[in-house]
């Protein structure tokens, strides 16, 4: 018999040593041990609309709850929903999209992981936005892969620069993700810098993730896919899904669109870890595209609005300066004239003004001198926030 006391270390893997994660949810922690203190708290920290589902959506999984919707289907998704997205993909892509190439699952990160575990073998290289979604750059560190970011500027709007993309494709590069709107700037890729980037990858073998979870909160423009540019269908997987668009960030559906003998595999790997996405929230999923989508345009609409009035009452707050997002619901505002690095002044805000943000190295090496805050929040609060921010900087700049 074992003595109760005895101690024993626990054999982690060593790759959990290069396993990232996503401060947001770290934060969120903290600022809600901080209100069971009895601390007034405005959370900007995390990025998930504070919009209600559509009724209509709640109505059909209500539905489909009742109707017996609740027990095991396909790992790639219930053919419906396949169906209903391939629909939409082709007719929002201009691509010919079929169900074999749809791939339904919990969320928009499964995409992400499964990409890179089909795909990356150790010391291929990935290409990534930085300052980016953090869970970028974990997995490809988790897989063996080789990080390689592409630093996006804020003289730029924090949109790609394509010249500076050719320098980083080398003979071992198996992937470039994109991400438009991006997650934690706002900014755009253009049409022409996307088909830069189909033109720059040429013949090679290289395919691109391209991350459009945001695509229908774009303020300005139609949004465009690398996956439109003739001959780059085959070459991308399309991740996208229903949290953002639909706020339904709770329901964890989303999905990949890929060429059908890579969506085999990714099945095999939903096969193996998730077995399927829940039933009765996919049937939801098909009346959300195809329901009424006057939801969506009036939260864009009011995510553009809160952003404009944040970003104005930021660059009137010393040492902040602010350009205004294109799309998504964050702001980035560059902080380098408080004099503060970018966590510590994170810390600062949330422990002493009560406002949660995030620290721009949460995104990478290349947020340094920025905070991310998030938009999804009552213009009251916003005000607040702002209010909280001034007077934070009179006392302590």
């Amino acid at each position: 018999m074992i003595a109760p006391c005895l101690q024993h270390e626990l054999p982690l893997a060593r790759r959990m040593s290069r396993l990232g994660t996503e401060t947001a949810f770290e934060v969120l922690n903290k600022a809600r041990a901080l209100e069971r203190q009895g601390k007034s708290i405005i959370h900007l920290e995390i990025g998930e609309p504070d919009f209600s589902t559509p009724a209509n959506v709640v109505e059909a999984a209500v539905d489909a709850l009742r109707g017996g919707w609740t027990h095991y289907g396909p790992s790639a998704g219930l053919p419906e929903l396949r169906q209903t997205i391939a629909d939409y993909v082709s007719r929002t892509r201009a691509v010919e999209v079929s169900p074999d190439e749809v791939v339904v699952v919990p969320g928009g990160k499964p995409i992400m992981f499964f990409t890179m575990l089909a795909l990356i073998e150790d010391g291929d290289e990935v290409i990534y936005p930085n300052p980016g979604f953090p869970i970028y750059e974990s997995m490809i560190n988790y897989v063996g892969g080789k990080a390689a970011p592409i630093q996006l500027r804020e003289e730029r709007d924090f949109a790609m620069d394509v010249n500076e993309l050719a320098p980083l494709i080398t003979a071992r590069t198996k992937l470039i993700i994109l991400n438009s709107p991006q997650n934690p700037t706002g900014g755009v890729i253009e049409r022409k810098d996307i088909e830069q980037v189909a033109e720059t990858i040429g013949e090679r073998n290289i395919l691109v993730l391209s991350d459009e979870i945001y695509s229908r909160l774009q303020f300005e423009g139609e949004p465009f896919s690398i996956m439109s540019v003739p001959g780059m269908k085959q070459r991308t997987i399309l991740l996208d899904g229903f949290s953002k668009t639909y706020a339904m960030t709770g329901w964890r559906i989303g999905y990949g669109v890929m060429r059908a003998d890579l969506a085999v595999h990714i099945t095999r790997l939903m096969t193996n870890s998730n077995s399927c996405t829940a039933s009765f929230t996919q049937m939801a999923g098909i009346e959300a595209l195809c329901g009424d989508q006057s939801p969506v345009g009036r939260m864009c609409a009011e995510f553009q609005r809160r952003s404009e009035v944040f970003v104005a009452g930021l660059n009137k707050i010393k040492g902040f300066s602010c350009r205004m997002p294109k799309g998504a619901f964050y702001v980035f505002p560059n902080i380098t004239g408080t004099g503060w690095a970018s966590k510590p002044l994170a810390d600062a805000l949330l422990d002493q003004a009560g406002v949660a943000a995030l620290s721009g190295t949460a995104f990478g090496q290349f947020g340094e001198g920025y905070l991310r805050f998030s938009v999804a929040n009552s213009l009251e609060n916003l005000e607040q926030a702002l209010e909280r921010i001034d007077q934070w900087t009179k006392q302590n700049l």
